[in-house]
């Protein structure tokens, strides 16, 4: 057992010593010494076994692990699973199975107890073993730096944490703490079975691989350490990107700001959208192929374009947003000013209509055409106007487009446009059209909110009369 092993508990796994730890007990050698190093340093701990009644002997495992605790007057939890066909039942490999039910036990136990922690006794060896098996796979960075002394499995519990204080300790070490401290482990004859990906690693592979370096375990566990710190650097910078990016969050949907999302490098991108994926779908198993889909989306010249992920979950671009959803979801509409299709509102003067969603439009004359006018040259938002009143009526509708709507837009000299080649022009999306609020007079166009004047009421030098028509968005909730 290393000396600081207290230090590891206290300062890595930020454990106290006045709430309980549940101790994951196979019998093994590990948790054997995983459970006397938290017992001996005086953390209350509930000892947790899980029969994945794979073995025939399985049963004298829980038996041995339940006469261990009370022999150490330790409070003990036994219980277990078909792992088998739970496998069968879900399509999934008899490790996946037995990790999951394993887990929900553990995590499920820890809920009830109020445990600060769930304790596993993966060692180095474990750490080596799932390093290989992430490169196998393809992983990045996240894969390849291996386990964490403490982390969430959103999976199983957003809040209580799985610790590894066992690490840096090498399974010879944990047998030989066993034999010097009179703990008996058991054997369990399914750790030489090659039918398992980590048996075959650790039986075949890892041996191989010492040929060409016979300190490779080492190797990989320093590398393992050292990319700890690189993914910590690139998690802060993730965050600050997350933070910048992300217009809402919500159970289902994710948005991203398309101009800012566009400009962060490839491999940025890549690491939101997997947090958007894990954030809406925990545990999501995300291959390369799926983000680079998303890339391809995001770097897209299309401003409308869609990809389907992984296990239901979806990428869309629509003009200056990017949507990360599960299938099903419904795509938010309080991004831009809607009203209900078909409607017409009434606004005058000093008066105020209300929108959908919370929008709302405002109306007023201005007295100091100069000091308007001012305002109006120094405008950047596109959802406030000034218009030549002069020949303007005392009320206006605001209404959703109607058939054969034609526009006659500043700067174009009179032309008339067709308002769907506008709305396909300045990439409104296609499913916030119908909605879209119109300022009227009339018969005429004054104003597509987002978009420009009529050029029939712009403000000119002889201009005396000024109204102002502004829409404000909904307050953001708290």
């Amino acid at each position: 057992m290393p000396k600081n092993i207290e230090t590891i508990l206290k300062d890595e796994c930020s454990l106290v010593k006045d709430r309980p730890v549940i101790v994951g007990v196979s019998g093994g050698a590990d948790s054997l010494c995983l459970l006397e190093a938290l017992r001996t340093a005086d953390y209350p701990v509930v000892v947790a076994h899980f029969d994945h009644q794979l073995r025939p002997e399985s049963r004298l495992d829980a038996r041995m692990v339940e006469e261990t605790a009370a022999r150490l007057n330790l409070d003990c939890v036994i219980d277990g699973a078909d792992v088998s066909g739970y496998s069968d039942e879900n399509k999934m490999s008899l490790e996946e199975a037995a990790r999951t039910l394993r887990y929900r036990f553990l995590f499920g136990l820890a809920r009830r107890r109020s445990a600060q922690a769930v304790a596993v006794g993966h060692t180095a060896d474990d750490q080596v073993e799932t390093v290989l098996m992430h490169f196998l796979r393809g992983s990045g960075m996240s894969g390849l730096k291996g386990m964490s002394y403490r982390s969430i499995l959103k999976m199983f519990d957003a809040e209580i944490p799985l610790v590894r204080p066992l690490l840096r300790l090498w399974r010879e070490e944990t047998a030989a703490f066993c034999v010097a401290n009179g703990l008996q482990p058991l054997y369990d004859s399914s750790n030489d079975s090659l039918n398992f990906q980590r048996n075959r690693i650790r039986h075949l592979l890892i041996p191989t691989l010492e040929g060409y370096n016979p300190k490779l375990r080492e190797a990989i566990l320093h590398m393992s350490e050292s990319l700890k710190g690189d993914y910590a650097f690139a998690m802060e910078t993730l965050a600050i990107a997350w933070k910048e990016s992300v217009v809402t969050m919500e159970d289902d949907i994710i948005t991203f700001d398309f101009d800012l999302l566009s400009k962060y490098s490839l491999g940025l991108q890549r690491n939101l959208v997997k947090q958007a994926m894990q954030t809406l779908s925990p545990g999501v198993d995300i291959s390369f192929t799926a983000l680079e889909r998303a890339t391809n989306i995001i770097n897209s010249s299309v401003s409308s374009a869609h990809a389907d992920l992984k296990a239901g979950l979806r990428i869309l671009r629509e003009s200056e947003f990017i949507y990360i959803y599960m299938l099903g979801a419904e795509l938010p509409y309080s991004l831009w000013p809607q009203m209900t299709e078909g409607t017409s509102l009434h606004i005058s003067p000093a008066g105020q209509v209300a929108l959908a969603g919370g929008w709302k439009m405002n109306c007023d004359l201005r007295t100091l055409p100069a000091e308007a006018m001012d305002q109006a040259e120094r405008n950047q938002d596109q959802l406030q106007v000034w218009l030549d009143a002069e020949n303007l009526p005392e009320s206006f509708e605001v209404r959703t487009r109607r058939q054969g709507d034609h526009f006659i837009p500043l700067g174009m000299q009179g032309h008339s446009q067709k308002l769907s080649d506008i709305f396909i022009n300045q990439k409104i999306p296609q499913r916030a059209r119908a909605g879209w609020p119109l300022l009227c007079a009339g018969k005429e166009i004054l104003w597509v909110p987002g978009y420009r004047p009529s050029h029939l009421y712009r403000l000119t030098e002889s201009t005396q009369r000024i109204i102002h028509f502004s829409i404000t968005r909904p307050r953001e909730k708290l």
